[in-house]
């Protein structure tokens, strides 16, 4: 039974294109090694299975055997090592990648974006468990996701996390010493890791992909460099440098200050893909000049959160432009509509910036983002508010920032629960559930049927996430926030 599933995976992997045939016998040898086999029975039968489901079940072997501990770490460990087996080495991963950058830069993300996905590193599998659907808005489209793809570590694992002993190697899990790391307890699997190397600025970065994409080709840029992430003029120009590089692709970075920045802020890196969020496809509201840079049309765009979109063929006047922007903002105040750009010395303004290359322009879209919190909103006056909490009560990031939201795995059941709340099947839900299930039973009681009732709980959940990046604007769509907004742009002038 075992070599006949090392055969049908290395099958896979040669239709997959990872090893080509002439590879068969010395990656078959190598998974030998790993399984503790010395002889190895021809097998044929081809298997309806794709590489993940062949490969839990050689782990599943592996650990019958005891030559792997059944725990979750360790068999991400073992699953990573397996799949090295067909990965060529970084340098000819990138010699091919830059080889088919020849013929388009889309043609190199596709392949090293088949790669990661074949390879397993890229978990489409745990993925595909997401759930996702779209909800209409006044902005566009807004994506919903209920992370499902993350699977939860058994105890054993928590228990072995806490007791193993601590260190730096590698610094954080984006550090280009990840690439090819076997993993520990605690500590992702990334034998099967690769990076594309890139020039930006004159300073080496690296491309990857996201092992748990929430979108098309869903890629990290970061330094090789393991320093601080800081939003700066420098930053725009990076972006655009690779955008330039890359024009399929956007690119953005968190903001550079908690609550309001991302998950790892002590590492340098953005955020981008091939996908158009709701936001990119936004419309303007209005527009502005900017005296200084005469070569770059301003607009604010129609969005829940305060975005300025700046234009230019050219990326110097956009990065002048974006850095001038960025600095006035450090430093604005404005106590009529609760904007106050410090506290003492701790200061709160920033900016999420985004850039593209649309209809042969150049855009950075700034997004105003304030970080200072209230007796009322400890957690943040510009950060999703009590009422939303228990749908999401996590930052706002780069990519809610664009319009998809990354919800919480407790929704799949909880969601339920509100649907079978609303049509009577039940007087149960979760108690911080229980007043929006209640409102919504009195709003859809004529209407509410067991047919439609998920799609009436995922529109008002799509709802909640709109009112989470309502919070997070810095001016409200009001007409006081509109007026703020425009003292900010005429103090610009």
């Amino acid at each position: 039974m075992i070599n006949q599933l090392i055969q049908q995976l290395i099958d896979k992997a040669i239709s997959a294109q990872l090893i080509e045939p002439d590879d068969e016998i010395y990656a078959r040898n190598q998974i030998l090694s790993l399984l503790h086999l010395v002889e190895f029975k021809e097998s044929n039968g081809e298997s309806d299975l794709e590489i993940p489901d062949l490969l839990e079940q050689i782990v599943d072997y592996a650990c019958t055997q005891g030559i792997v501990e059944d725990i979750f770490d360790e068999k991400e460990i073992f699953s990573s090592k397996i799949m090295d087996c067909f990965m060529a080495r970084p340098s000819t991963i990138n010699q091919i990648f830059y080889d088919k950058y020849k013929q388009s830069p889309q043609a190199a993300t596709e392949y090293f974006y088949d790669l990661s996905k074949n390879s397993n590193y890229i978990q489409m599998k745990r993925i595909s468990n997401n759930i996702e659907y779209k909800v209409n808005t006044e902005y566009g489209e807004l994506d919903i996701t209920i992370n499902l793809s993350k699977p939860e570590k058994d105890p054993k694992s928590i228990e072995l996390e806490r007791a193993v002993a601590k260190t730096d190697y590698p610094k954080c899990l984006l550090c280009v010493e990840n690439e090819g790391y076997a993993g520990r307890i605690g500590h992702p699997a990334r034998s099967n890791h690769r990076m594309i190397r890139l020039n930006l600025l004159e300073e080496n970065w690296l491309l990857q992909y996201s092992p748990y994409v929430y979108y098309n080709e869903h890629c990290i840029v970061l330094s090789e460099e393991h320093r601080d992430m800081k939003i700066t003029a420098t930053a725009f120009h990076r972006l655009l440098s690779f955008v330039e590089q890359f024009p399929h692709y956007f690119v953005g970075s968190n903001a550079d200050l908690p609550i309001v920045g991302g998950s790892i802020l002590s590492h340098d890196h953005y955020q981008g893909g091939h996908y158009d969020f709701a936001m990119a496809k936004a419309e303007d509201e209005w527009s502005f000049e900017l005296d200084r840079f005469p070569h770059v049309h301003g607009s604010i765009v129609k969005w829940p959160m305060s975005v300025i979109r700046l234009r230019s063929e050219e990326i110097g006047p956009l990065v002048e432009a974006g850095g001038y922007i960025l600095s006035t903002w450090r430093n604005y105040s404005d106590e009529s509509v609760g904007i106050h750009a410090k506290t003492g010395d701790i200061p709160h303004n920033t900016i999420t910036p985004i850039a593209r290359k649309n209809r042969g322009f150049y855009e950075l879209d700034l997004v105003l983002r304030n970080n200072r919190t209230s007796e009322e909103h400890p957690l943040g006056i510009y950060h999703p508010h009590q009422d939303v909490h228990h749908i999401k009560r996590e930052n706002i990031g780069l990519i809610e920032v664009m319009g998809l939201a990354v919800l919480p795995a407790r929704l799949k059941n909880e969601l339920r629960e509100v649907e079978d709340f609303i049509v009577g099947k039940t007087e149960v839900v979760a108690e911080y559930h229980m007043e929006w299930a209640a409102a919504l039973k009195e709003k859809y009681q004529d209407i509410a049927t067991n047919s439609n009732v998920e799609a009436i709980v995922r529109e008002e959940t799509g709802k909640k996430f709109l009112k989470c990046l309502e919070d997070a604007g810095v001016y409200k769509r009001d007409e006081e926030g509109r007026a703020g907004f425009k003292r900010f742009i005429s103090s610009l002038s």
